[in-house]
């Protein structure tokens, strides 16, 4: 992001970053990219759960990825406090192609030379999906027009790992191989604060006590 898209400030643009609640597929630890599933029964009371959280923490504005999973994490959010979700494409999942719906052992038994290209290198992505590096711009793109739209305020984002951690990568001007390195739970929240000066302060990841005595 540009240094100086704004003069400077001394109150930053929070982000609120919540990964979507628990889905059939992330119990089984597979690929969900783009496929439009819904939210476990788990899903629904870890939604429910963050957005009290969230509620008690404050927001101003609720941004969701277009796919249910995270439109219906978002609906508990935006009931509570009364706003509405604003959609927004820029920060869908990553696409993985042909490897939507398999566990990582599953696309390492139909294609290991590719699989491992594909953790090697962040230009390469699933066979007929998305690479990390296409996600990373992609992002990059929704996130400054979201500062934009929304500077000073207080926005919940409701989104997928891969968008989370690169907003996350980013932030802390780290090469884009640290998304390998990074680890988020179901509807965990992450905190990232922009200054209009230039500065992006990571204020906590993957934060999930408000999910303490759920299953």
């Amino acid at each position: 992001m540009s240094r100086a898209w704004g003069a400077p400030d001394t109150e930053p643009t929070r982000l609120l970053l919540l990964r979507h609640g628990r889905t059939p597929l992330s119990v089984e630890r597979r690929f969900a990219g783009r496929g439009d599933i819904l939210l476990t029964e788990a899903g629904h009371a870890q939604a429910e759960a963050a957005a009290r959280r969230v509620a008690e923490l404050g927001v101003d504005v609720i941004v969701s990825s277009p796919l249910a999973r995270t439109r219906q994490t978002a609906g508990y959010a935006a009931d509570l406090l009364g706003l509405p979700v604003e959609v927004d494409e820029g920060f869908v999942e990553t696409d993985f192609g042909i490897w939507e719906g398999l566990t990582f052992a599953e696309a390492r038994e139909r294609d290991a030379e590719h699989v491992d290209r594909w953790l090697s290198d962040p230009e390469t992505g699933p066979p007929e999906g998305e690479s990390f590096a296409q996600v990373a711009r992609r992002v990059a793109r929704a996130r400054d027009a979201l500062l934009e739209r929304h500077r000073g305020r207080r926005v919940l984002l409701v989104s997928h790992v891969t968008p989370i951690k690169v907003t996350v990568q980013q932030a802390l001007l780290a090469p884009i191989e640290a998304l390998y390195r990074m680890h988020l739970d179901t509807a965990c929240l992450t905190e990232v604060d922009y200054y209009a000066d230039g500065p992006q302060v990571v204020r906590s990841l993957n934060d999930t006590a408000h999910l303490l005595g759920l299953d």
